[in-house]
């Protein structure tokens, strides 16, 4: 067991490493564009990116370089000219930053100067508390709406939970957040249009929570309610749950005791899966509803094409992504003790 966790982590850091390195090389084979500002926000920047490697600095022109990055205004007779080094050069350097001196180098254009994770550091923090409290909510709701359904199965209180289900988990969360806008906020006016600044009353920021909580949860509540109420129904029809009703328990006690228990080794799994699905899905939703997290600078840093900060936000989705998939699978021994994860047959 402990050779296969090691494994998978080794792979998913692998596989972590492989995308990132395709996504640099690629990003720098793109046409590149000055950064915004003045001459003096431009030196700053430039002379950053010859520190770390990836531009060269030149006293004189040299044509033979490739294309001129930018020249310097002169000082004391003399300027600067900045050209860009190969993309695999640049890529070597990169990796040698980040592994020696955790340096992901800095904004070009949304915070020109300040460094990729600094920026990064300070919105996090938003998308984690939202992302928690969407899973919070979500979790036992759906749960609770799949056992009621499994329990009332093919009667019309089944019907009317699995067709709602079926109607509301087909929105994107970004489309049913411009309806609930729409009556909530702009029509009703109990709830902000848009999230709150940091100067904002706290019941002010607490109201901003539930829009965007509600919106990424409700996808999430109608995912659980149905995988539940399958795979409780299947539990319910096994032959091992009609010998413990044989045995003298009661159908409450036989489905608490052995059907919920049986039922949520494949349903755990699949909450750490979906709390991935709703961090990715909450990029679109942050930036309709205006909330600073790691979702929108993601759309944003593609805007800007600050691609420093863009590589940073690339890693933690994907880093998170992977992880969930090691935890996922390891679950699994830990809920069932027969899965033997690894083990040879």
């Amino acid at each position: 067991m402990g050779k296969y966790v090691l494994k998978r982590i080794g792979l998913a850091f692998l596989t972590t490493f492989i995308i990132l390195s395709l996504t640099y090389i690629l990003v720098k084979l793109l046409p590149y564009e000055r950064p915004l500002g003045g001459d003096p926000i431009q030196i700053a920047y430039f002379d950053k990116q010859y520190n770390l490697g990836y531009v060269g600095r030149y006293e004189q022109e040299m044509p033979e370089l490739g294309k001129l990055l930018y020249k310097s205004p002169a000082f004391h007779g003399r300027s600067n000219y900045y050209y860009q080094v190969p993309v695999l050069k640049q890529y070597v350097n990169w990796l040698k930053n980040i592994i020696t001196r955790w340096d992901w180098g800095v904004s070009k254009t949304y915070q020109p100067n300040v460094k990729a994770s600094t920026i990064i550091m300070k919105r996090i923090g938003y998308s984690i508390r939202l992302n928690i409290l969407s899973s919070v909510w979500a979790v036992p709701v759906g749960l609770l709406l799949g056992i009621w359904a499994a329990l009332k199965k093919n009667s019309i209180t089944d019907h009317i939970i699995s067709t709602i289900v079926m109607i509301f988990i087909a929105i994107p969360s970004f489309v049913l957040i411009s309806f609930v806008l729409r009556i909530f906020a702009y029509n009703l006016g109990w709830l902000p249009s848009t999230w709150p600044p940091d100067t904002a009353s706290t019941w002010t920021k607490i109201k901003g929570y539930i829009i965007p909580v509600f919106c990424l949860s409700f996808a999430p509540i109608c995912g659980y309610c149905r995988f539940t109420r399958a795979e409780l129904c299947e539990v319910m029809e096994s032959e091992y749950l009609l010998l413990a009703r044989t045995k003298g328990l009661t159908r409450r006690q036989a489905i608490v005791r052995h059907a919920l228990k049986n039922a949520m080794v494949p349903i755990f799994p699949s909450i750490l899966a979906e709390f991935i699905g709703i961090l990715g899905g909450s990029m679109i939703l942050e930036s309709l509803y205006g909330i600073p997290g790691i979702g929108k600078l993601f759309v944003l840093s593609l805007n800007y094409k600050d691609y420093d900060i863009l590589f940073v936000d690339m890693a933690i989705f994907t880093t998170i992504a992977l992880l969930a998939g090691v935890v996922t699978d390891l679950s699994y021994g830990f809920i069932d003790p027969r899965i033997r994860m690894g083990a040879k047959k």
